[in-house]
C-alpha cells in the first residue's frame, strides 16, 4: 500500500474480523443450501418465496411513469423479448424497465465494478481490485463523457433508459430482485441505489479494457528478459504470415494525392512501425506484480490472449442462394453465466422523426441500444480489431512529482474513498503523470519496479526504482456511445462509416451489408501515433521523444472496403491490412489460422461453383479443424515409438481428419501431444511470472531466484501466473513460432537438459517422442487406460458459472446457481473457437458467446442464438434454455417483422402510461 493509504487493522483487529466473517460465510451456506437445494420445511418455503418473487411479470400490465403512450413488450418461447413504442423515449425507457426485470444483479454487479465500488457489495476481499479501478478512473471518464461529449440526443436516450430502470427497482426490496440479494442480506445491508446513465456508458470502458490489445504481450516481452536473449524473444514473437494468411483488407492504401484511405490505391512501401532506438530493453520480473494486479480485474469478456476476438464474414449476393447478402458474427468471449449478451427488438410502430429505431440483435443489459444486430435497412457484425492503444511508460518519481524533460513536474492527485461492506472505509491517492495514472502506486511490489529495468545511457538514476503509468485511448472521453445509436439508425454505408468515425473505444472490425446488396467493412477507432517506438515495450516516460503526438491515426485513413472484387469480407482478429500500409496499428496481430480456415471454406465454395447458403454459414461456424495439427499430425505419426501403450495411442492419428469432434479420441491425444510438445520446448523455459500456478520445474538460476541444489546447479521455480492467462496458451502465435522450426531437427528449442530421471532431448522427432509418451500417460491419469473410452469432449468441458456467488461460493452453493459441465469439440484456433489454454489444462475458457446468421433482405430468415438465456434469474426456464441448442450447433429462428414476431410471441405485457 502507498504511505498514503489508511493502515490495515491490527492482528487482533484481523481476527476478530475473520472470526465474524466466517460465521457470516457459514450462515450463508446454511441459509442458501436449505432454501435452494434441500427445500424441506421452512426452507421449502423460504425457497419458493424468494426465487419467485424476483421472477418479472411478462403478461398482463404495469403503469410505468413516464412513459408518453402505452407500450408492448411481445416474449417469445425463449422469453426473448421485443418492444414496440411510437416515441424514441418510450422505447428505451422500456428497454430499461424489461433488461432490469431479467438481468439487473448482472447490472448492477457491473456498474460496481466499473465504479471501483465492489467493496460495497462483497467486502474488504474487493478492495485491491476496487484501487486498481479507481487509480484506471473509468467511472470518472464516463462522467465527462456524459457532461462535455455525448450527444444531447444520445443523453435523453440514457436518462430515459434509466428511469426505467429505476422504475423497476422502486418499491422492490432484496429478494424482489434476485435470488442472490436475498442471500447478500444476509451478510450485510446493501441496498441498490438508482441507476444513472453514466452507469451505462462506463460499460463501454470495461468492454474495452478486455480488448485493449498488446498490454499482457507488452508486459510479456519485458518478464522473459530475465531468462531469454533478445534472439530468443523474437523467435516467440514472429512476424504475421501475411504470404499464408491474408489480412482483411487485401489492397489500398492512403493516398498521396488526398491524404485519405482508397481502397484502390497501392500501398505504400513505408510500414507505420517505428524503431525503438534507445528505449527500454524491457523490464526485469519485478513486472511480474503489474500482470498479478491486472489478473485481479474481473475479465468481462475473457482472458487475457490473442484468443479473444471473433469470427464475422459477410458473402456478396453474387454467390449466396438468397440474391442477397448472408452475414455471420459470432464473438470469443469469456463463458458465463448470465451470456454477456441479451437478444432483443426495439420497434417503433410507425418510423418517424420522433420514433427512429426499428432494430433487433444483441445488446448489453445495463446499456441502451443494440450492439450486434441489424436494423430495417442494414446488418452489421464486430470483431476485435486488436490496435494498440495501450503503453506503458517508465516514469522517474520522487517526493516532489515525476521528471519530464530535465524537470520535475507535479503529479496530477485525487483521493478516492472505498466503502467496505461490513468494515471501515479506506481512502488512496491517486496520481497522476501527463502519461497517465501511476498504476503502479497498487501494490507494494510495483512501488518497486524498475529497479534494475534495462535503459538506454540517457537515462536519469533510478534511484529506488521507477514508477510505472498507463496511457490507455479509453482514458479520454470519448462519442463512442453516440456510435450505437448512430448505427441502430444507419441506412446505407455512407451512414455507417459516419457512425463508425464515432466508434472510438474499443477498436472493432466493423462489417456491413444492405438491403440493395451491397456489402463492406471500416477499421475505426481511437489509434495513437507514437513519437517513437513501436509499443511492444515500456517507454521512458522522461524523455520527449517518446509518448504519443496529439492527434490519433485520421479516421478517413483507416482502411475500410466496399463490395470488393472477391465478393466477401471475412475478419477474424487477422491483420487488417498488409505491412505496407502507412500506419501503425499494432505489432501483435491474432496470427490469421481462424479467418484463413474461412477465408478457404468460401472460397472452395465458389471455385466449385456452388451458391451459399444460411445453412453453409451455420456450418461454417462450427468447424472444428485444427490448423496445427494439418502440418504436425503427419510428422508425428513418423515418429518411431517403442512402448506398445505409447504406440496404441499413437494409431489414433492414424486416418484421423484433423477434426476436434467432441467424440473424437484422436482429437484427445493429439492436442495432449501439442501441450506436451509446448511445455517441454517452450513452457519449462520461461520465467515463473509467466507459467500456470502449480508448474514447478529445476532450472538454472538467475539472480535473486533463490537457494540452489549444489549437485546440479538448479533451482526449483513454480508458476504464478493463472492458468487461464499462462504461457505458452497454444493459440495461432505458437502455431507460427512451432513452425518455423519444424523442419530444424537440431534447433536449440528442441532441446532439454537431462533433469533427474529424465534424460536429455537433443532433437525435434526426440522431442515429439518425449511428448508422445507424456500425453499418453497424462490421458491414462484423466481419461482412464483404455483408449477406447477416450474423447476429446471428457477432457474439453465447459461449465457455466453464475456471477459472483457461482464462483467465490462454496461446492454447494455453486452447484446449486452453476450449470453444466457440457462436453465441446473445436478448439484453440479452430473456427468453433472453444478456447483452452495448453499451460493451463484442457478446460474451455472462452467460447463463441452468441452465433447468428443475418439473412439480409429477408430478416425473418436470419437465425441466433445465445450461449444462455435471457433470464439472470438462477431458476428461470429461461436461465440456460438456449445451451443445449448452442452446444450442438443449431440456431434459433430469429422473428423481426411485425407478423412473425406476432406468430412467435407466446407473452404480451403491456407497460401503461400512468
Amino acid at each position: 500500500m502507498p504511505a498514503n493509504t489508511t493502515a490495515p487493522p491490527g492482528p487482533s483487529d484481523a481476527k476478530k474480523a475473520g472470526r465474524k466473517k466466517g460465521r457470516r460465510a457459514r450462515l450463508l451456506v446454511i441459509v442458501l443450501v436449505l432454501a435452494l437445494v434441500a427445500g424441506v420445511g421452512y426452507g421449502a418455503f423460504w425457497s419458493v418465496s424468494t426465487v419467485r418473487a424476483s421472477y418479472p411479470q411478462t403478461t398482463g400490465s404495469i403503469d410505468l411513469k413516464g412513459l408518453t403512450g402505452d407500450v408492448t413488450v411481445e416474449r417469445d418461447d425463449h422469453g426473448i423479448p421485443q418492444i414496440y413504442a411510437d416515441t424514441d423515449s418510450d422505447l428505451f425507457r422500456a428497454q430499461g424497465y424489461v433488461q432490469a426485470q431479467d438481468r439487473f444483479w448482472e447490472m448492477d454487479v457491473r456498474r460496481h465494478m466499473t465504479s471501483g465500488r465492489l467493496s460495497e457489495m462483497f467486502g474488504a476481499g474487493q478492495v485491491k481490485t476496487d484501487s486498481f479501478l479507481r487509480t484506471l478512473g473509468w467511472h470518472k471518464v464516463a462522467q465527462k463523457e456524459y457532461d462535455k461529449v455525448l450527444d444531447e440526443d444520445t443523453k435523453k436516450n440514457l436518462q430515459a433508459y434509466a428511469e426505467g430502470v429505476n422504475a423497476y427497482l422502486d418499491g422492490k426490496d432484496g429478494k424482489d430482485l434476485s435470488v442472490e440479494y436475498a442471500a447478500l442480506g444476509l451478510t450485510n445491508d446493501y441496498k441498490p441505489a438508482e441507476w444513472t446513465p453514466v452507469d451505462s456508458v462506463a460499460w463501454l470502458k470495461a468492454m474495452a479494457w478486455d480488448l485493449r490489445g498488446n498490454m499482457q504481450d507488452e508486459i510479456d516481452r519485458s518478464l522473459l528478459t530475465s531468462r531469454l536473449s533478445k534472439k530468443q524473444i523474437e523467435d516467440l514473437y514472429p512476424d504475421y504470415p501475411y504470404e499464408k494468411n491474408k489480412p482483411i483488407v487485401e489492397q489500398g492504401g492512403v493516398s498521396p494525392a488526398t491524404g485519405k484511405y482508397d481502397p484502390e490505391a497501392e500501398p505504400s512501401d513505408e510500414s507505420g512501425s517505428q524503431t525503438a532506438e534507445g528505449a527500454t530493453e524491457g523490464l526485469n520480473a519485478q513486472l511480474s506484480a503489474l500482470s498479478d494486479t491486472l489478473d485481479e480485474i474481473p475479465a468481462l469478456l475473457g482472458p487475457s490472449g490473442n484468443g479473444i476476438g471473433s469470427n464475422s464474414w459477410v458473402v456478396s449476393g453474387k454467390y449466396t442462394t438468397t440474391g442477397k447478402p448472408l452475414l455471420a458474427n459470432d464473438p470469443h468471449l469469456a463463458p458465463q453465466l448470465p451470456s454477456l449478451w441479451y437478444q432483443m427488438g426495439l420497434h417503433c410502430r410507425q418510423l418517424s422523426e420522433t420514433c427512429r429505431y426499428d432494430t433487433a440483435g444483441y445488446t448489453f443489459s445495463g446499456m441502451p441500444g443494440v450492439i450486434i444486430g441489424h436494423n430495417q435497412d442494414i446488418a452489421w457484425g464486430f470483431t476485435n480489431l486488436g490496435a494498440d492503444v495501450t503503453d506503458l511508460f517508465l516514469e522517474k518519481v520522487s517526493a516532489d512529482g515525476y521528471l519530464y524533460d530535465g524537470r520535475t513536474r507535479p503529479f496530477i492527485t485525487r483521493e478516492e474513498t472505498i466503502k467496505v461492506a461490513g468494515g471501515r472505509s479506506r481512502k488512496i491517492t491517486v496520481r497522476e503523470t501527463d502519461n497517465g495514472p501511476l498504476v503502479s502506486d497498487r501494490n507494494d511490489e510495483l512501488a518497486k519496479v524498475g529497479k534494475k529495468a534495462p535503459v538506454g545511457n540517457n537515462a536519469p538514476d533510478r534511484g529506488d526504482g521507477y514508477g510505472i503509468s498507463l496511457k490507455w485511448t479509453a482514458l479520454d472521453a470519448g462519442k463512442s456511445m453516440d456510435a450505437v445509436f448512430e448505427l441502430n439508425r444507419a441506412e446505407d454505408f455512407e451512414s455507417f462509416r459516419k457512425a463508425a468515425a464515432h466508434f472510438e473505444v474499443p477498436s472493432q472490425n466493423m462489417i456491413y451489408a444492405d438491403t440493395k446488396g451491397n456489402i463492406g467493412y471500416q477499421a475505426p477507432g481511437s489509434i495513437p501515433v507514437r513519437k517513437q517506438g513501436d509499443g511492444t515495450e515500456p517507454s521512458p516516460g522522461w524523455s520527449p521523444e517518446y509518448g504519443w503526438e496529439k492527434e490519433f491515426i485520421p479516421f478517413d485513413e483507416l482502411p475500410y472496403e466496399y463490395n470488393p472484387e472477391r465478393g466477401y469480407i471475412v475478419t477474424a482478429n487477422q491483420a487488417v491490412i498488409g505491412d505496407g500500409y502507412a500506419h501503425m496499428l499494432t505489432e501483435d496481430w491474432g496470427y490469421g489460422a481462424r479467418s484463413q480456415r474461412i477465408n478457404d471454406l468460401i472460397q472452395k465454395k465458389i471455385d466449385g461453383g456452388e451458391k451459399i447458403s444460411t445453412d453453409d454459414m451455420q456450418t461454417m461456424q462450427m468447424d472444428n479443424q485444427s490448423a496445427i495439427a494439418t502440418r504436425l499430425a503427419p510428422e508425428l505419426k513418423k515418429i518411431s515409438i517403442s512402448d506398445p501403450y505409447v504406440r496404441e495411442a499413437q494409431k489414433l492419428l492414424d486416418g484421423w481428419d484433423f477434426t476436434q469432434e467432441p467424440d473424437s479420441a484422436a482429437a484427445a491425444y493429439f492436442n495432449a501431444v501439442w501441450r506436451n510438445i509446448l511445455k517441454l520446448a517452450f513452457g519449462n523455459k520461461l520465467p515463473k511470472e509467466m507459467r500456470a500456478k502449480g508448474d514447478c520445474v529445476y532450472v538454472e538460476p538467475v539472480a535473486g531466484t533463490g537457494p540452489v541444489d549444489e549437485q546440479d546447479k538448479l533451482v526449483r521455480e513454480c508458476g504464478q501466473r493463472a492458468p487461464d492467462a499462462a504461457q505458452p496458451d497454444g493459440g495461432d502465435r505458437w502455431y507460427e513460432v512451432v513452425e518455423s522450426i519444424l523442419d530444424d531437427q537440431d534447433n536449440e528449442w528442441w532441446k532439454v537438459p537431462a533433469r533427474g530421471r529424465e534424460s536429455a532431448v537433443d532433437s525435434r522427432d526426440q522431442l515429439f517422442a518425449r511428448a508422445m509418451e507424456d500425453a499418453r500417460w497424462e490421458l491414462t491419469a484423466e481419461l482412464g487406460k483404455d483408449i477406447t473410452t477416450w474423447s476429446w469432449g471428457r477432457l474439453h468441458q465447459l461449465t457455466l458459472r453464475n456471477q459472483t456467488l457461482g464462483t467465490e461460493g462454496p461446492d454447494l452453493l455453486q452447484r446449486a446457481l452453476n450449470r453444466g459441465p457440457w462436453d465441446l469439440g473445436g478448439g484453440e484456433a479452430a473456427v468453433n473457437a472453444t478456447g483452452w489454454n495448453a499451460a493451463g489444462g484442457y478446460e474451455v475458457i472462452w467460447v463463441p458467446s452468441m452465433r447468428m446468421v443475418v439473412n439480409v433482405g429477408d430478416w425473418d430468415k436470419s437465425r441466433w442464438i445465445n450461449l444462455t438465456g435471457a433470464s439472470g434469474h438462477a431458476f428461470s426456464a429461461h436461465y440456460t434454455d438456449q445451451t443445449d441448442k448452442w452446444v450442438d450447433g443449431e440456431l434459433l429462428d430469429w422473428s423481426y417483422g411485425r407478423e412473425a414476431v406476432k406468430e412467435s410471441t407466446v407473452d404480451t405485457l403491456t407497460l401503461r402510461k400512468p
